[in-house]
């Protein structure tokens, strides 16, 4: 098993009884700490038809400093603009991730928003959670043969403060998993076994916002461009995809993600097919987070609760918040909220090892991805 596990601490928040909203389920939260320094959870409310809006929640914890539940204050958005809503009268704000930018001085937050054309990562920005600006959809320079525009995108994250790209030039950078045709997990599910991993269409992605920082305003967002592969699917567990999970964190040890990865049950579902979502982390340089020092051979977490195991999609965990522990003094702790089944949220504790593991996946591994057997 990796050097890194989470210790399930609770489930934190299920559909609430009798209300429309949450009929689907609620799942894929953000979170990130107030001017208050509260703990605000943002939800992904599911009503029917899989219509979803963005809640707000504030996260209550015990006399142990553990978090036990949410109290309820309201949408942060809902489905307005054109590229949030389908002609047929569907569309959704999905999986918010929030960031907050020390340049800007303002909480980001890069959402999938269900657009005409398909899933798309959006942006919006506030400067105190309750009140949000939207920006707009992320664009995206084409790379040589590989076209970011015209495909599906989500599951993305941005880092809180500028880093170099490939030529040093310090930039915001966004974490990103383009759905190219043929990578969902149902698709490569029906392949071979000894299928190879398309290096290019397969990957987590890193991608630089090239406008100066000096005088920048969020709303005037550039392009996103000097794209690098920054992760590929290796390990058996993530064999079928990989993609984003919670936003990168600094650590002791460099930038933390909780990513997710899908593989294959050994018992098929009833449609002949049954999913996997786990887990894994990986540590990326603090200076040059292009490289990665750590990466777990090994799921951190995978479906293993009843609730994690049925649900609206059966089998899933799926990390997309993280929450360092600087108000009880424990800078070393991390706490992950995490969608269950897509029905329900859950919460784990990470503690950062003194050193990280020996043994396990680094870049120099991405190369060999395309050999996987």
């Amino acid at each position: 098993m990796s050097g890194f596990q989470l210790l399930r601490l609770a489930q934190i928040m299920e559909p609430e009884p009798g209300n429309p909203l949450e009929a689907e389920g609620v799942l894929n939260p953000a979170a990130v700490r107030g001017p208050d320094g509260m703990l605000y959870l943002f939800p992904r409310l599911v009503a029917q038809g899989n219509y979803s809006r963005i809640g707000i929640a504030r996260i209550r914890f015990n006399e142990a400093g553990d978090p036990f539940g949410v109290e309820r204050l309201g949408i942060a958005l809902e489905p307005e603009a054109d590229y949030e809503r389908r002609p047929d009268g569907g569309g959704g704000c999905e999986d918010p991730r929030i960031t907050f930018v020390e340049r800007f001085k303002r909480y980001m937050m890069t959402y999938t928003a269900l657009s005409p054309l398909g899933p798309r990562i959006a942006l919006a920005v506030s400067e105190d959670l309750f009140h949000w600006k939207r920006l707009g959809l992320a664009t995206f320079d084409p790379y040589k043969c590989i076209d970011f525009v015209h495909v599906d995108n989500k599951d993305a994250s941005i880092f809180p403060v500028a880093i170099p790209n490939h030529a040093g030039k310090m930039q915001l950078a966004i974490l990103h998993r383009p759905l190219f045709p043929g990578t969902r997990p149902e698709e490569t599910a029906c392949q071979a076994e000894s299928r190879e991993v398309d290096l290019d269409h397969e990957s987590i992605w890193i991608s630089y916002c090239p406008m100066a920082l000096e005088g920048l305003k969020p709303q005037y967002l550039g392009l996103f461009n000097s794209h690098h592969r920054l992760a590929t699917p290796v390990s058996a567990w993530e064999r079928l995809k990989i993609g984003g999970g919670t936003p990168p964190i600094l650590t002791r040890h460099g930038w933390l993600i909780l990513y997710h990865g899908v593989s294959k049950m050994e018992e098929q579902g009833s449609d002949g097919q049954q999913l996997c979502y786990s887990a894994g982390v990986m540590v990326l340089s603090t200076e040059h987070p292009r490289v990665i020092r750590y990466r777990s051979a090994e799921p951190v977490l995978t479906p293993e609760l009843p609730q994690e195991r049925r649900g609206i999609v059966p089998n899933v965990v799926f990390p997309t918040a993280i929450d360092r522990r600087d108000d009880i003094g424990l800078p070393d702790r991390f706490d992950v909220y995490y969608g269950m089944a897509d029905n329900r949220i859950g919460v784990a504790r990470l503690d950062m090892p003194e050193r990280l593991p020996p043994g396990a996946f680094g870049n120099g591994d991405v190369q060999k991805a395309g050999a996987q057997k």
